[in-house]
């Protein structure tokens, strides 16, 4: 397991910000673009087509791009540096956390560095983003976190034989992966180097799951407890059993949330 750092170019960064400016996205997700570049305004892209969307952010962002040219440069060179560092104390909790060789698959995911503050995750292409703000421990810690989904998802579906097609928002089985990396994270060689945990740090997952409550206990502390007591595959088999027993206020929390960024 290996990830490499790029600079993958300008159109990748409107390529990605694009996914969540699509009408109807929820504020959650579209509202972050305009916090870290308030150039954007929010009422001249409601009402703008896709082409409009593009030449708009297109000519409102390359500035933003070409004053961190030579910081990118440098970046990916400090990511990868950083991240070969911890490279064998990574693999060796993830092996352990997913009972596999990690050192034998994933040699070739890939941290595209971006203007997005919202970082997607490609699970087949096996590339992700990185918000080009993050210092190489930022970097890593994401990092983690992406990788966590493409090992969850590998042991997953050789598990339960279904399509990869199943594992997007907003499937429940997105928002499990979503909420187990935490229980995964808690392995000491993987959080001291995650500047993101605990969640007293900022949390390794999305703020609504730190605070959502199901049956009168916090579900990430329901969730490290199934995780602490059990195999990978019985674990994935409790945590979606419990999340589709509880579905409806999951969906709920979520939903309530996603209102504000």
């Amino acid at each position: 397991m290996l990830v490499t750092y790029k600079n993958p170019g300008f159109e990748h960064s409107i390529n990605s910000i694009l996914l969540f400016q699509e009408d109807g996205t929820a504020p959650f997700w579209s509202d972050a673009l305009i916090y870290f570049y308030p150039q954007i305004s929010r009422e001249r892209l409601i009402g703008l087509s896709s082409d409009e969307k593009r030449e708009y952010l297109t000519r409102e962002l390359k500035a933003a791009w070409d004053e961190i040219g030579d910081e990118l440069e440098r970046k990916v060179e400090a990511y990868n540096a950083h991240f070969m560092k911890y490279h064998g104390q990574i693999e060796d909790a993830l092996s352990e956390a997913f009972d596999i060789d990690t050192g034998a698959i994933f040699n070739d995911l890939v941290g595209n560095i971006s203007l997005n503050p919202i970082c997607p995750r490609f699970l087949q292409e096996r590339y992700f983003d990185i918000f080009h703000k993050n210092s190489e421990r930022g970097a890593i810690g994401l990092s983690l976190h992406e990788i966590i989904h493409y090992l969850w998802f590998h042991v997953w579906n050789g598990h339960f034989g279904d399509d990869y097609s199943e594992y997007e928002t907003p499937s429940l089985k997105w928002i499990l992966s979503e909420m187990v990396v935490e229980s995964i994270m808690s392995d000491e060689r993987l959080s001291s180097i995650n500047p993101y945990y605990p969640r007293e740090n900022g949390g390794c997952v999305y703020p609504y799951f730190q605070n959502m409550v199901i049956n009168g206990e916090p579900i990430l502390d329901t969730l490290m407890k199934m995780c602490r007591c059990n195999r990978i595959t019985d674990y994935m088999e409790l945590s979606y059993r419990y999340c589709s027993e509880n579905e409806a206020a999951i969906r709920r929390h979520i939903e309530e949330a996603e209102k504000q960024f």
